[in-house]
């Protein structure tokens, strides 16, 4: 579904990634594990559109992606949940979720598509009629969740959804991912926290200074000696 090839970019003069390449099949969890600054991020900021390659090519669903615009490629399915949720605080829940499908290919049925997200994000429907910026970190990450599912997205892309939040509220966040995957959402998901991350993941990847440096399954990186010494403490 998506294939990054050779892909190098950075910020103006500065190469943050260097012939990164990755895969994701469609209905599958894949995991991108790897430091601060390592590059991860940027990964997903090329993939968006929000930095463009200096080379190499992104293809998602069949088309060339790398030159298009950011609203062009959420309009093909490919969406972004940003790090630090970049919610609008003094907006309502209700309107920072429709927020989601501004876009005119997935307006229609948005209605229908509200009622499934707050099913799965019950708590958000709870606080509904609040200002975004009152809730909780773990309650405005699921706000940003919901936001892009609204999106209608055929492959969902999530930057450290952990962040910030509270152990607890970490587990009830993967819960809720685990359940979005077996819905059959193809997931992108740049994790620091590398247990919970590469547990559900079907295959995974390790970034390290802007490059790929190990690939492997969920369960073969857990296993991994570099892994667990590096990422998981052990």
């Amino acid at each position: 579904m998506l294939k990054v090839s050779d892909v190098t970019a950075g910020y103006g003069q500065t190469v943050i990634l260097q012939d990164i390449s990755i895969e994701v099949g469609q209905g599958e969890v894949v995991t991108i594990i790897g430091s601060n600054g390592a590059g991860k991020t940027t990964l997903l900021r090329a993939i968006s559109g929000l930095v463009k390659p200096k080379s190499g090519s992104i293809t998602f669903d069949g088309q060339r992606i790398d030159k298009l615009a950011p609203a062009d490629i959420v309009g093909s399915g490919l969406v972004m949940v940003p790090e630090a949720r970049q919610l609008f605080p003094v907006m309502s829940v209700k309107d920072n979720v429709l927020m989601g499908c501004y876009h005119p290919k997935v307006r229609e049925g948005s209605t229908k598509r509200l009622e499934e997200v707050l099913d799965i994000f019950p708590r958000v429907r709870e606080r509904l009629d609040q200002m975004a910026g009152s809730l909780s970190g773990g309650e405005q990450q699921m706000v940003a969740i919901a936001r892009g599912l609204m999106a209608a997205p055929k492959l969902l892309m999530l930057d450290e959804p952990s962040l910030g939040l509270a152990p607890l509220i970490v587990q009830q966040m993967f819960d809720v991912l685990d359940r979005i995957c077996k819905m059959g959402t193809t997931v992108l998901l740049v994790e620091q926290k590398a247990f919970h991350a590469l547990k559900i993941a079907d295959r995974a990847y390790v970034i390290e200074n802007g490059q790929i440096a190990l690939e492997n399954t969920g369960p073969g990186l857990l296993a991994d000696p570099h892994v667990k010494t590096v990422y998981l403490g052990i």
